[in-house]
């Protein structure tokens, strides 16, 4: 069959290298000049930055990619794991080390708070229950009620409607370990304090996987599978915005896509990266909108967006590593402000990525390549980023240098930041969120939007806003399940 992709995010390139290997033609459109949709590269006065997602996980998932093809990843690109995974910084000054050494692990634990010992240990066992349950689920298409009730017995058991904050409390006193082992939601667009506690999920993955880095960036991975995606024959169109999905008005099913110049492209499936909310209210017709309505994504909640500095300083700080996550010292309070009352914090919870302590050619000789992402509010709070982006950039600058990157405004050589507003206008992101819907339980499994349209049976969704959620492993595995649903040519 000919299949249109529309959006080659990671999403899409997973489900493009499945179906084309599946012997279908697959043709693969993407409105920007370079492939990775939110995974696209800047580069910049020498400086290379990965704009989107850099923490790659679960790197089995990428492997298979590749081995369906009798392929080997080593001949692509270089995967490299990272030790420490990340360091956690406090306000207080502290630090802890995030690793794949169980006793070292230990170690830190012991420092922090030795009665907290015994709780790790049962949580080391929850995790494990959880994970052994929850993974079968993530590559389950769970279009129906049925699929749901399958699996029900398994979750219900593992009480889903708890918070991943909740779950996490009840086994460690430090307040301290308690973020450590419960921020990982944050990264993934969502509030640790009301995101399903099934979503601890991604620290086991953590744990059992590692923590891993693709040498030359992000980028070099999304150059991996197109350079694979195109070896089959797959055929990927650049700079080619798509207009509209179009529709045989009598069959109701997609018939292919109408793009910005006017062509058309003829189809049996599509499938699309793209936001799906963007997808429903501007690509999909108003007659086959009674599912998904407007008043349906207002109703939902969506995920918090960011607000990124790429910069470059001509000095190297060597005490710091590839990842470091630098904790609010009010941190329920900064989620409230982000996820509740939806304006600028005071203070910050803040990832901040150094690629270039694993890989120094993405800068200059002696230089070094940074970006400090801040959880900020989506697009329906207040803020009028015309007016705060510049004073906001300012404060995010003042923090590092005051307590983690001494006289780096004096360093910084190069920079570009960029706001929610790049989020809604770039990648015609819903209220400009960053991950897509939060991942609540009752925005999760089944009750996420589905990867088969129920008003359209020939179209399909793949990437952050369907299941599994969002994050690097979640839009891999739902381009799985949907080539899985389509089939075999």
């Amino acid at each position: 069959m000919k299949i249109v992709i529309i959006g080659s995010g990671f999403g899409g390139l997973s489900a493009a290298i499945r179906l084309q290997t599946q012997g279908h033609q697959v043709t693969l459109l993407e409105k920007q000049s370079e492939p990775g949709g939110r995974a696209n590269v800047y580069q910049q006065d020498g400086f290379t930055f990965d704009a989107g997602p850099t923490i790659i996980t679960a790197p089995y998932l990428i492997d298979e990619l590749f081995q369906i093809n009798g392929r080997r990843i080593e001949d692509y690109v270089q995967l490299v794991q990272l030790d420490p995974f990340y360091n956690i910084r406090f306000s207080d000054g502290s630090v802890f080390h995030l690793t794949g050494n169980r006793e070292y692990i230990l170690q830190q634990i012991r420092e922090f708070n030795s009665q907290d010992i015994q709780g790790y240990y049962r949580f080391e066992q929850a995790l494990e229950k959880i994970f052994k349950k929850v993974m079968p689920l993530m590559e389950q298409p769970l279009n129906n009620f049925c699929e749901l009730i399958k699996f029900a017995p398994k979750i219900i058991g593992l009480q889903p409607l708890q918070s991943v904050a909740s779950f996490v409390n009840q086994y460690f006193q430090d307040e301290r370990l308690r973020q450590v082992f419960s921020f990982h939601p944050l990264w993934i667009g969502s509030n640790p304090f009301t995101t399903s506690s099934i979503f601890t999920t991604i620290h086991e993955l953590e744990r059992k996987f590692g923590v891993w880095f693709a040498m030359g960036g992000t980028g070099a991975l999304v150059n991996a599978l197109v350079q694979l995606f195109c070896e089959l024959g797959g055929k990927l169109l650049l700079n080619t915005p798509v207009a509209e999905i179009a529709m045989n008005y009598k069959t109701g099913y997609a018939t292919g896509a109408i793009l910005a110049n006017g062509k058309y492209l003829p189809s049996d499936i599509v499938v699309s990266n793209a936001d799906v909310a963007f997808t429903y209210m501007n690509l999909v017709p108003a007659k086959f909108r009674r599912h998904y309505s407007l008043a349906k994504f207002e109703r939902m909640r969506h995920s918090m967006s960011v607000f990124v500095i790429y910069f470059g300083t001509n000095r190297r700080y060597q005490h710091m590593a590839h990842h470091e996550m630098l904790m609010a010292p009010e941190y329920h309070n900064f989620m409230q402000d982000i996820f509740e009352r939806k304006h600028l914090p005071s203070y910050f919870c803040l990832y901040l990525h150094r690629p270039t302590a694993t890989d120094a050619s993405l800068a200059p000789l002696g230089c070094e390549s940074w970006y400090a992402l801040v959880p900020v509010p989506n697009l329906s709070g207040q803020t009028d980023w015309e007016v705060n982006s510049k004073p906001f950039r300012n404060k995010v600058i003042q923090y590092l240098e005051r307590y983690y990157l001494p006289d780096l405004s004096k360093h910084i050589v190069t920079e570009h930041s960029i706001n929610p507003l790049y989020f809604r206008d770039t990648f015609n992101s819903y209220q400009g969120s960053a991950f897509a819907m939060e991942s609540t339980f009752t925005q999760s499994g089944w009750f996420r939007p589905h990867h088969q349209s129920e008003d359209i049976r020939n179209l399909y969704f793949v990437g952050a806003g369907t299941h599994p959620g969002a994050g690097l492993p979640s839009v891999i595995t739902s381009g799985k399940i949907v080539a899985r649903m389509i089939g075999k040519a």
